[in-house]
């Protein structure tokens, strides 16, 4: 929210993602590194005139998200042949009810999962009956998913690439699709070389946060079977939540019957679409990561993963696409055996995540009270013309800082209304590492108009070094303004 507002408040500038208002002591912020969803945000700068200032796209992508899902989820059923009604009402309440995607709802970008179902109803409709146009709006998804979130987009480049890959396994014409695939790749990389993504790292550890190998039938969250949502398997120590890829009990229903009642059809499609499972199973693998959890144990290390790597370290995502062409199989076979059993999984899937769904309701619905005297500090950020806030992201100690985070982001969130240049701000990746230069911002004098705003972890150290502190510091609240 912080970012997309820095961004549609500033000028226009190259790379267009790049708010020179946020983070001023590093040059600005990239915001697609602050998981701003440049797609929408950029969108919305080219209609600010009519916008209200400090208007933000965060609900509204949330809101398209939610109407996207389950129709992505139909046109992608759709292009594996199946148009019957009651296979569709089946898949989009199933659909509508993934856990892993309804558990990403306090990541907003990472809820764009119908660019994974579209880009599987790619898949399907390539594979099958290649068109240039097809082609052209398949390229496009991937440079909307890059600008949605990079993690997106490496899966439905995964998904684009399974094409060529499975027409050269059926033995049929793939040089014409790779080529295709390649030019794709290529306007995705172009698109990153020039908003600024290439050379930009973040904190290592890939692996921390992968997912377990029970984890896709662990039945955290499920209301049916009745384990808490709290109890997610973990082996890494990281609580196991970015790796949460409970299927639903709709969906391993719908898999275990699909396999019984018509198992010689699934394996003759998975044959059929053998790049496909290969790309899948080679996400699955990247999802486990180089450490291997079962249950609690780690029961295969590989070593030190590959430095590029590092740079996925929520490697547990890698398997959302698998789960959603899990969900499409399944339909389809179902829909072979008797169509209102797809409606009856569906329900099912959508009677099992009723925990969480009201855990996302109750969460998404509380109105926390804010840390600091809101009234009174946007009446000082009104008279502002800078803002510097200490200690900056980089100072905080992470191991303690939740707190100085909480009200750095709640200040940021008020200097962002009116787009108050500010010194500092949270980013997942970075070109250069960020340097802690807390002590030369205290002691420096002032810019003319410049608020300088004190946390209390560090009122004590930094508040003698502001020059005539005494005169120009108050307390607002927990925090000290001084001017």
């Amino acid at each position: 929210m912080i970012a997309q507002r820095y961004l549609i408040a500033d000028d226009w500038r190259w790379p267009p993602t790049l708010a020179a208002n946020l983070n001023t002591l590093e040059g600005g912020l990239n915001t697609a590194f602050a998981d701003s969803i440049p797609a929408l945000a950029l969108t919305l700068k080219l209609l600010r005139g009519l916008l209200p200032e400090g208007f933000h796209g965060v609900g509204l992508f949330y809101g398209l998200a939610w109407v996207l899902q389950p129709i992505a989820a139909v046109w992608a059923l759709r292009g594996a042949g199946e148009r019957r009604l009651l296979p569709a009402l089946g898949i989009a309440l199933a659909a509508t009810a993934m856990p892993a995607w309804i558990g990403r709802f306090g990541h907003a970008a990472l809820t764009g999962h119908f660019l994974l179902l579209t880009g599987l109803g790619f898949y399907l409709r390539l594979v099958r009956a290649p068109t240039t146009g097809r082609w052209l709006a398949a390229g496009a998804l991937q440079v909307i998913a890059l600008l949605v979130h990079p993690y997106l987009a490496v899966m439905t480049l995964a998904l684009l690439g399974a094409v060529p890959a499975t027409r050269m396994l059926r033995g049929e014409a793939f040089l014409g699709a790779g080529l295709a695939v390649a030019a794709s790749f290529a306007a995705v990389t172009a698109v990153m070389w020039s908003f600024g993504y290439l050379g930009a790292t973040g904190l290592p550890g890939d692996g921390l946060f992968a997912m377990n190998l029970l984890s896709p039938v662990w039945p955290a969250g499920s209301a049916l079977i009745g384990l808490p949502w709290s109890q997610l398997v973990d082996a890494t120590g990281h609580g196991g939540w970015e790796g949460y890829n409970w299927l639903g009990l709709g969906l391993v229903g719908a898999l275990a019957a699909g396999l019984l009642g018509r198992p010689r059809a699934a394996v003759a499609g998975m044959w059929r679409h053998a790049g496909l499972v290969l790309v899948l199973l080679a996400l699955t693998a990247l999802a486990l990561s180089f450490r291997v959890g079962f249950g609690s144990r780690i029961v295969l290390d590989l070593g030190q993963p590959p430095a590029a790597l590092e740079q996925f370290r929520a490697s547990g995502r890698f398997f959302w696409p698998a789960a959603y062409a899990l969900l499409i199989g399944a339909m389809l076979l179902l829909a072979r055996i008797a169509p209102l059993l797809c409606l009856l999984a569906g329900l099912v899937q959508f009677a099992d995540a009723q925990p969480l769904r009201a855990a996302l309701a109750g969460w998404a619905s509380q109105r926390v009270p804010w840390s600091v005297p809101a009234p009174e500090l946007r009446q000082a950020l009104a008279e502002a013309s800078t803002l510097t806030l200490l200690p900056p992201w980089p100072c905080v100690d992470r191991r303690t800082g939740d707190e100085t985070y909480a009200l750095l982001l709640e200040t940021l969130s008020l200097a962002s209304e009116h787009g108050v240049p500010a010194n500092t701000m949270y980013a997942a990746r970075w070109h250069r590492p960020p340097q802690c230069r807390e002590t030369d911002l205290a002691a420096a004098p002032f810019a003319p108009g410049e608020l300088r705003l004190i946390l209390p972890s560090v009122q004590a150290a930094l508040a003698p070094l502001v020059p005539d502190s005494a005169s120009r510091c108050r307390p607002i609240g927990v925090l000290l303004a001084c001017r």
